[in-house]
């Protein structure tokens, strides 16, 4: 079971990657790595940021984005994952699920509005194993996604938790099945190695291979011959606000949260798109005992500041909201 003090005691001590808070860009149907140059895509997704974030993203994003969400002033990336919604067992209407900023809040981060938590680790979440690996920063133009809207199986790396007051509860691979005090807790954990040469792959997941076998912040086994080069282990952490909904979940009843395409819990997924600029993803991780604040190498910025940062609706739909259907999805 992982609760949150002890979340808080490993922030603590751990020496082994960036972590930080990005707000809510933008809830909309884009989706450009999953489904590139699909306007609408097939279903919402809650975004966070540069604001480069379009249809096509092709290309160096960071030297095309003018400003980020994220605290991480010079991450011009995005990251997404599909948006949940509430259902409501009565009227079968649908009803958006809002973020909150993942607790705890450190190095200045207050502020964040909504949004998710990244993290990019070297080895595992206490520390860094560059001497014996090298970690290589991903190249501009570079995407991959985890999961899939279809999966009808667990994936490693993809849990949720029913946070409960400080206690975050124990990792599950689908909803919860009863309400949670404190909301619904998800994570999104990519692969770590990369075949040195695709920016992406047809099914947008094979230029990556996934050597950890467990849950969690865990160490990476070594990379395989076919995909030899170690990159940053990416992971997103969302809290969804679903406390509001609880009095309308009857006791006894089945979970009442979908994702916007509706499947099952299992086919939770996230996508990302590098736009670091420059240098600075690499800087960070080169240097080991660097977490949470780049190691000065990195400039931060309020979050006051990231929260200006937007996007324009392209899309013009309606999302949130008490909806007769998810939008994209048929009758």
């Amino acid at each position: 079971m992982k609760v949150l003090s002890s979340v808080i005691t490993l922030a603590t001590l751990a020496q082994a990657g960036l972590r930080f808070p990005c707000s809510t860009l933008t809830v909309q149907r884009l989706d450009p790595a999953g489904e590139p140059g699909q306007s609408p895509s097939s279903h919402v997704h809650h975004i966070v940021g540069g604001n480069a974030f379009n249809a096509t993203m092709n290309g160096d994003v960071g030297a095309r984005a003018t400003c980020t969400t994220c605290q991480m002033s010079e991450d011009f990336s995005n990251y997404w994952t599909a948006h949940l919604y509430f259902k409501h067992p009565t009227n079968g209407s649908y009803h958006r699920v809002n973020p909150l900023p993942v607790q705890p809040l450190l190095g200045g981060s207050n502020g964040a509005q909504g949004g998710l938590t990244v993290y990019y680790t070297q080895f595992d979440l206490s520390r860094d194993n560059i001497k014996q690996q090298p970690i290589k920063s991903f190249p501009p133009g570079f995407r991959m996604t985890v999961g899939s809207p279809t999966a009808s199986a667990r994936h490693i790396g993809l849990n949720y938790q029913c946070l409960t007051g400080n206690n975050r509860g124990a990792l599950l691979a689908d909803f919860p099945t009863k309400p949670c005090s404190g909301g619904i807790f998800t994570a999104h954990h990519f692969p770590p190695c990369w075949d040195g040469k695709n920016l992406d792959s047809p099914d947008h997941q094979s230029h990556m291979y996934n050597t950890v076998n467990t849950d969690y912040f865990n160490n990476a086994p070594p990379c395989p011959a076919s995909h030899p080069v170690r990159v940053p282990q990416v992971t997103f952490e969302t809290t969804w606000d679903t406390t509001k909904f609880n009095s309308m979940w009857p006791s006894g009843a089945p979970n009442p949260f979908v994702w916007s395409f509706e499947g099952n819990g299992y086919g939770t997924h996230a996508d990302y798109m590098f736009g670091w600029k420059g240098d600075a993803l690499q800087r960070a991780m080169d240097k080991s005992e660097c977490f949470y604040d780049g190691c000065g190498s990195i400039q931060k910025q309020s979050m006051s500041i990231a929260n200006q940062c937007q996007v324009k609706d392209m899309i013009g739909e309606q999302t949130d909201g008490w909806l007769s259907k998810l939008p994209g999805m048929a009758m």
